[in-house]
Formats: structure tokens, sequence, C-alpha cells
């Protein structure tokens, strides 16, 4: 419950500097990608270190950590959720908390775009790099790539993005590259979520 995994969280960051790598040492993993049925459900979690916490008409849901932690130990229990995508401070806790058994594990990598600012766009790889992926022994790392025609910025985006695809692949790990093609609409960025749009994002993303 809450006040469990407060305690053994906190006990373990405090008093054992070492207990997330042991944990991820031992954490067994998934023997597929893909579930039974073959298709993967990967629960996101990435979404506050970009300042994103708001959830329909909440804008605080994902604010609270541990109550965030305990949504997520709930989830992972779902018969044919097979994994998770977060952010090095989440995933950190799961470990410490033992729910990533069986599960496909994935770092998220660029994070400094964060919403509503001016420089969303440019978002820089501040989350995990390939090596730290391979040394958790996690199965690959995602990267947002939001593509603005308009937002000088992209190209470098993009190169990013290769980079880091370049780095997985080396070390026969997972890339999840989620394209959208962006607009910036009084003074925000939107995704353009059309069918034209997505198609055209995603033949931008696969070259």
């Amino acid at each position: 419950m809450l006040s469990d995994n407060v305690s053994r969280i906190v006990e373990a960051r405090v008093g054992d500097p070492g207990a997330v790598a042991a944990a991820a040492a031992r954490r067994v993993r998934a023997t597929s990608l893909l579930g039974e049925h073959g298709k993967a459900m990967i629960i996101a979690a990435d979404h506050p270190a970009r300042g994103a916490n708001g959830v329909g008409g909440d804008p605080t849901a994902m604010a609270d950590r541990f109550k965030l932690l305990d949504r997520l130990c709930v989830a992972l229990e779902r018969p044919g959720v097979t994994g998770v995508l977060a952010t090095a401070d989440i995933l950190d806790d799961l470990l410490l908390l033992g729910v990533l058994d069986g599960k496909s594990v994935f770092g998220s990598m660029n994070r400094a775009g964060l919403a509503g600012s001016v420089f969303e766009i440019d978002d820089r790889f501040t989350g995990y790099d390939a090596e730290t992926i391979a040394a958790m022994r996690f199965d690959g790392g995602k990267m947002l790539t939001r593509i603005a025609l308009q937002d000088p910025a992209t190209p470098s985006v993009l190169e990013n993005t290769a980079r880091a695809i370049d780095e997985l692949n080396d070390r026969q790990l997972t890339a999840l590259v989620e394209p959208f093609l962006s607009t910036w609409q009084d003074g925000r960025v939107r995704n353009d979520l059309s069918t034209d749009a997505v198609v055209k994002s995603v033949t931008i993303a696969s070259g």
C-alpha cells in the first residue's frame, strides 16, 4: 500500500545507495517484448518530467509521486500489460518495489522540451542515454520526436533522434520513436493527429 511503498523506497534510497543497481541486476527480464497474444501494452509514465502532470480535468493528477507509483503498480498487475516506459526517477522506484519482473522496460531519453516553454521543440536528451539503459538491463529507449516545419530547432531534434537510435542499435536495444507533426498555435505546441499528418510523421521518423 501507499505507506508501505513510501517506507520501502525511502529506506532504500537513504540507507543503501546501491539498492537500485542491485534491483536492476536481479530483475527477471521479459522473454519477449510482445505478450502471449503477440501484442505489446506499455504503460507510459514519463510525462511529469516535462512538467505535464495533468490527466483529464485534473492538472496535478501525476504530480504526487507515490499515488502515481501506486497506480503504476496496479496497472502492471493487469493481464495483457507487457511493460512500462518512464524516466529514471520512476523506474528506480519501481525497481525498488520489485514490480518489473517479467515486464519490458524502456527508459525515456529526451525530456528537455518542457510543456508550455518557448523551447518546447528543442527537446534535448536529458534523460537516459543508451549506455545507462544497457547497464540497467532494460529493453530499450524512447524518444519523443516532434517535427515542426516552422521551428528552426527541428533539424537538431531529428539529428539527436538519429544519434540515439544508432547508439541503442549498437547495443542491440530497441528504439521507440514517438513522432508527431507539430505546429505552434497561440503560443503552444499542438500535435496534428490527422491521418495524413501521422502518416507523414511516421515516414519522416522511419527514415
